[in-house]
């Protein structure tokens, strides 16, 4: 830290300029237009919002799709330092992500992405807007229709402190030098949990697999009554200031058994909005989301809940042990997202009634209780989220994320800009 003290002691003894991304902007644009079927395995490159939030990290130097450039009418690019930003997203911690370009060829930008070009280091952008107070300036979006959408102006009222280019540069050599050993700690324990979960879903498939001898195998459909859920007008505040009921959205389906949700609603909402409320012990699954791109997320509830219109809940029937449910489909999940993948579309989705009519095996309930208590053992040992590795991962990345916000909290000038 010694010689980032010196070059801030001589760049800028008074302080660092705090200045919005439109202050040090040489232009601020929209990309074009690129629709799903216009994405082909070879071309230009090219980057879609998606891939900003799903893809990338903070930065990249090498797009993973592609275009028939001849096919894009008004065609934008973007160029080696140049920070895309994602200005639609499926929530507002989706919206006005953010990662900067280290390559060296040129691309297409998609049209909900917004290209700023500048004269700073680019990487020191990537993290200065990684930053929580660059965060929360990011978030500030609204919502159309089952979207939320940012904008050209909103970017451009950003501020971040500005330091001189000496001053940037030492800042990345040091969060590179942090970031790469965080990396590495963070690696040998994502492989350990990972040798743990391969494990446990080798047991929870031959288990699985066992009672298609003896059980029947039954359409998705038969393990009980499915619901679909809402969204209540976020216009209306009185629906969701101060909620205290569970309200599931896709964000909430990382982790396989819930304890809370992200947000919440309230008992107006609930009695207005045509809102159901689940019981306690449902299984959830995504069916409209950007990660059915990969993955097919199933999650178990254990408390009352509503969901929104991209989630359906299980309620199983007498007869079927809603630990059993959650783990069969979560066991035959990606065979079930690849067999009912709808094709095309600005979202990735499932044909839901494909997904009714998807087989799985369905054992005597005495067989299904026994099933449940070794596979729960087995997700209590693998999947403990508030002890053992998973925690140690999250405590790693807090411990980055403190220090870098530390880094990049500078003492202000008085005056801003110039």
């Amino acid at each position: 830290m010694s010689r980032l003290n010196e070059l801030i002691k001589e760049f800028c003894p008074e302080g660092v300029r705090y200045r919005t991304l439109g202050d040090i902007a040489t232009n601020v644009y929209r990309g074009s237009g690129i629709t799903r079927d216009q994405v082909t395995t070879d071309g230009i490159p090219c980057v879609r919002y998606g891939e900003i939030y799903t893809t990338y990290g903070i930065w990249f130097n090498q797009c993973v799709s592609h275009t028939n450039e001849g096919s894009i009418t008004n065609r934008k690019y973007f160029d080696h330092g140049d920070v895309l930003f994602a200005i639609t997203g499926e929530s507002v911690d989706e919206i006005a992500k953010s990662c900067a370009y280290v390559g060296r060829g040129k691309c297409l930008a998609g049209g909900d992405i917004v290209v700023l070009k500048h004269n700073e280091n680019p990487k020191y952008l990537s993290y200065a807007l990684s930053t929580t107070i660059a965060q929360n300036q990011k978030s500030k979006g609204k919502v159309k229709s089952k979207v939320v959408h940012s904008s050209v102006p909103a970017i451009r009222d950003i501020v971040i402190p500005v330091p001189p280019l000496p001053v940037q540069e030492e800042i990345v050599r040091i969060l590179d030098n942090f970031t790469e050993l965080t990396a590495e700690l963070t690696a040998e324990l994502t492989a350990e949990l990972t040798a743990r979960k391969k494990q446990c879903s080798y047991y929870q498939t031959k288990l699985l697999e066992r009672p298609q001898n003896s059980a029947e195998m039954v359409p998705i459909r038969d393990l009980g009554k499915w619901c679909g859920g809402k969204t209540p007008s976020m216009a209306n505040k009185e629906f969701w200031e101060n909620g205290t009921i569970p309200w599931i959205s896709s964000k909430d389906m990382k982790v396989t058994t819930l304890e809370d949700t992200e947000d919440h609603i309230t008992e107006k909402a609930l009695a207005e909005g045509g809102m159901n409320l689940l019981p306690s012990g449902v299984v959830v699954i995504v069916t409209r989301s950007g990660i059915l791109k990969h993955t097919f997320p199933v999650a178990y509830v254990p408390f009352r809940a509503t969901v929104n219109q991209d989630i359906k809940a299980l309620i199983v029937r007498d007869g079927v042990h809603s630990r059993y449910a959650f783990h069969v489909l979560q066991t035959y999940a990606d065979n079930i997202r690849i067999a009912t993948k709808k094709q095309g579309g600005t979202v990735d989705s499932l044909d839901f009634q494909k997904v009714l009519d998807y087989k799985v095996p369905l054992p005597e309930l005495d067989v299904q209780n026994k099933i449940v208590e070794i596979l729960d053992n087995f997700e209590a040992i693998c999947n403990d989220l508030s002890s053992g590795l998973p925690a140690e991962i999250a405590a790693r990345q807090k411990q980055y994320e403190y220090y870098r916000d530390k880094l990049l909290t500078f003492k202000e000038l008085s005056q801003q800009g110039g």
